[in-house]
């Protein structure tokens, strides 16, 4: 983490968050059985209480871990760090930031995928830099599903639920868990079925 620190020039209370993620990711399972299976989640709450004794729940049925910052910290650099630390550390290529509103994930869009914006989570880290994350949004996702989704790239899907919830006129069922015929599922059953996928709520 200590590389990822100091290339993305991260304030101390950030440091302390991936220091955080760092020490769990090293003693959790990344993969999906730690979700799937009720007694391997009771394993893994017990590592995480352990090492730190505030978390007495996942509050889901999957590891979930809630930091906690201050206004004006930088939560979303924090969380572009996080994405860093995953994609170069553990190999994890797929990520879905949840944003609270239609303000934020239009920022979180920017901030995650223009790399000419000013607050581009990804400066200083020549992997990602270099070779951006393909971003994946609520007007986008069906193009994405058409291109044939390229499993060696890393993507990070920006959604809001209003997003997640959007029907086209007259249906019943939100325009993401529709049968996609490029993928054979739709995007919402992709997507739940990744090994890799790591969530990140911001505020939501």
């Amino acid at each position: 983490a200590n590389f990822i620190r100091q290339r993305l020039s991260l304030r101390d209370p950030q440091t302390d968050s991936l220091n955080i993620l760092a020490d769990l990711a090293d003693i959790l399972e990344l993969n999906k059985l730690a979700s799937d299976d009720t007694e391997t989640l009771k394993e893994e709450l017990k590592k995480v209480k352990e090492k730190y004794p505030t978390c007495t729940s996942f509050e889901r049925n999957f590891p979930n871990i809630c930091f906690s910052l201050a206004t004006g910290v930088g939560k979303t650099r924090l969380m572009g760090a996080f994405i860093s630390y995953l994609y170069l550390e553990k190999g994890i290529k797929n990520f879905f930031v949840l944003a609270p509103n239609l303000t934020v994930y239009n920022k979180l869009i920017e901030d995650f995928g223009n790399p000419a914006c000013p607050k581009y989570v990804f400066k200083g880290i020549g992997e990602l830099a270099n070779t951006p994350p393909r971003i994946i949004n609520g007007e986008n996702y069906s193009e994405a599903a058409q291109r044939k989704i390229d499993e060696s790239e890393i993507k990070i899907n920006v959604f809001n639920i209003s997003k997640i919830n959007a029907k086209n006129k007259g249906d019943n069922v939100p325009r993401i868990k529709r049968l996609s015929e490029f993928i054979g599922e739709s995007y919402f059953e992709y997507l739940s079925k990744l090994d890799d996928l790591v969530l990140l709520m911001d505020e939501s």
